[in-house]
């Protein structure tokens, strides 16, 4: 039993009132089940609007399938069928595990690039006149204005894909980490000068993690910007690939597989940031905190 302490008006002495936390748990859990009956009530909602605009003929069938033509799309795209592996002889599953893969790469080479170049930008001025407007160059990119010239460079394996990838999702990283070392506070760089902390000790022990929650944050977006280029990274030699399957089910008007890759993209890109807002959790357990 958790107790906590009450100052009650007209009492010299506090109260030690016993709070069960069974009961705190109680009402956490009652209060998740009400938001996550909302999300399913409003899920329902979608679906049988989607459903009353294909009974009415709106549009052709072709162009909108109903939830069940989807569903079945997406069945028939996870599963051997009739001899037939997915699509294009892989199964959804390894489609998006192709796409998280480079995703995976490209931000990694973008943070190994971007965090030691943030901190630098943040830290020295000269540095930061020539290199700020280059990253603010390629982040007003759009990922298809280079793809072109990324192919004509690399060709049309995965070596594009990578690099397109990681210009995309470079610019967060290094802009957040910048940003994050320039609003370190002047009383912690100072006190820990007076403690004999050098140039380079004070950006290693001090600065960076002082930054790290918001360097943290950068990485995050820098998946959410790259999991949307990989669409235009795989719209060149991208099957086997989330965004492929998607390009090539376009080009035969498979709009029930283009809907459920689109569906796949989502609920993964949730599992994702969910995944890593936890390891931003753990990481810095004290953001957030006075």
């Amino acid at each position: 039993m958790t107790l906590v302490k009450e100052v009650r008006p007209g009492r010299t002495e506090p109260e030690a009132v016993a709070v069960p936390a069974r009961g705190r748990r109680a009402w956490a859990a009652a209060a998740a089940l009400r938001w996550t009956a909302l999300r399913l009530l409003a899920l329902v909602v979608l679906l049988a609007a989607w459903q009353a605009v294909v009974a009415a003929d709106v549009w052709p069938r072709v162009l909108v399938p109903s939830p069940a033509d989807v569903w079945h799309a997406f069945v028939q795209a996870s599963t051997v069928h009739d001899g037939v592996r997915g699509y294009s002889g892989h199964l959804l599953g390894e489609h998006l595990a192709v796409s998280l893969r480079r995703i995976g790469v490209g931000t990694g080479y973008a943070a190994l690039v971007g965090v030691p170049l943030g901190l630098l930008i943040g830290v020295l001025k000269p540095l930061a006149v020539v290199l700020e407007p280059a990253v603010t160059f390629l982040r007003t990119l759009p990922p298809l204005a280079y793809l072109s010239l990324l192919v004509i460079w690399f060709g049309i394996d995965e070596s594009p894909k990578i690099w397109l990838l990681v210009i995309a999702a470079l610019p967060p990283i290094a802009a957040a980490t910048a940003a994050a070392v320039r609003g370190v506070p002047g009383d912690l760089v100072e006190a820990a000068r007076a403690l004999g902390a050098g140039p380079v000790s004070l950006l290693l022990t001090v600065r960076l993690p002082a930054a790290l929650p918001e360097i943290l944050t950068g990485v995050r977006i820098a998946v959410g910007v790259a999991y949307t280029s990989v669409v235009a990274a795989e719209t060149v030699n991208g099957v086997p690939g989330i965004g492929g399957m998607i390009r090539d089910a376009q080009r035969y008007n498979q709009t029930d597989v283009v809907i459920a890759g689109i569906i796949a993209i989502g609920i993964s890109g949730i599992v994702l940031d969910a995944l890593f807002k936890g390891a931003e959790r753990l990481a810095v357990p004290w953001r957030g905190r006075a």
